[in-house]
């Protein structure tokens, strides 16, 4: 598919671009600064209430939106993208409380520790504690713990499937859904069809990518552990309906449409929902703009849905 394809607004966001140095050459800090700098310019949707929980208790920071009229309302856990590197619960902001008010649940936002300083598993277990917290605690937050769910994007998706395979496993944790945003669900192959199709020339790169494996993981027989890459796992049955999103002009593209195809196999309910005409990270507007809202409207009635 012809670059004309993408939709105008991210063509001419790609276009502002131009000229910016590739994340592979930058210190980690500068690449960090870069994505809350671009993100700050997102509009803040209002929501009814957003409260900062500090680290404790094993958990790590958490901000909770919670939605207008809800007595006990559903529990959205979400981890942010960033490639593992860059991200926190700041430059994600708007896109939770888009989720918040379009799902109609209270969302919980995990500033994961990351990488390089704190390499795999550390924010994967970062996420898990997150989870559990939330499970033992939502009843203090207006939450309820038997309707919860998992998001993320990017970086993030991964983190939440991830983090429901091992909870399944360890303590048989179930959750209503599942929302993964262009998801990260193998290790970096730069033979890969969109990898090489879409590796270049739309916002992340295949080298990006495989310079934030790099980081998360240190190196490349790591980068294909079930733990780092959830398309290679063995126990994908018996995950909870999952609605996963994924962008033409990606490099992540064929990982995210094979990740959908396996959960289907495997008998897991599944809503893949293609974007022909977006590039990764479009959905980070938070509604804002027509591409983010073409995404988010009908992820949000899905989401609300399963949250019944």
């Amino acid at each position: 598919m012809n670059a004309t394809a993408l939709h105008p607004t991210l063509r001419a966001r790609l276009a502002e671009a131009q000229g910016a140095p590739p994340v592979e050459t930058l210190p980690v800090e500068t690449v960090r600064q870069g994505l809350q700098a671009r993100f700050g310019l997102v509009p803040m949707p209002p929501v009814f209430q957003v409260t900062d929980r500090a680290a404790g208790d094993g958990c790590p920071r958490l901000r909770i939106y919670r939605p207008h009229g809800r007595a006990s309302a559903p529990v959205l856990v979400f981890f942010h993208g960033g490639g593992f590197v860059a991200g926190d619960i700041d430059t994600h902001d708007a896109l939770c409380r888009a989720l918040c008010n379009g799902a109609g649940a209270i969302v919980v936002s995990v500033d994961y520790a990351l990488a390089p300083e704190h390499p795999f598993p550390t924010g994967l277990e970062d996420c898990i504690a997150a989870i559990r917290w939330v499970r033992e605690h939502a009843g203090e937050f207006g939450g309820d713990p038997d309707r919860v769910a998992l998001s993320g994007d990017s970086a993030g998706a991964n983190l939440a499937i991830v983090s429901a395979i091992r909870l399944k496993r360890t303590e048989g944790h179930r959750f209503r859904a599942i929302l993964a945003v262009y998801p990260v669900t193998d290790a970096p192959d730069r033979a890969r069809g969109s990898y090489a199709e879409r590796g270049t020339g739309f916002g992340l790169t295949a080298q990006a990518m495989i310079w934030f494996m790099d980081h998360y993981v240190g190196d490349a027989e790591r980068a294909t552990d079930p733990d780092v890459a959830p398309l290679r796992s063995t126990e994908l049955s018996g995950l909870p309906p999952t609605y996963v999103i994924t962008a033409e002009f990606d490099p992540l593209r064929d990982e995210g449409i094979a990740f959908a195809g396996k959960l289907a196999d495997t008998g897991v309910d599944v809503v893949h929902a293609h974007k022909e005409d977006a590039n990764h990270g479009f959905l980070s507007w938070a509604g804002a703009d027509e591409p983010s809202k073409a995404g988010l409207d009908p992820a949000c009635a899905w989401l609300r849905e399963r949250l019944l």
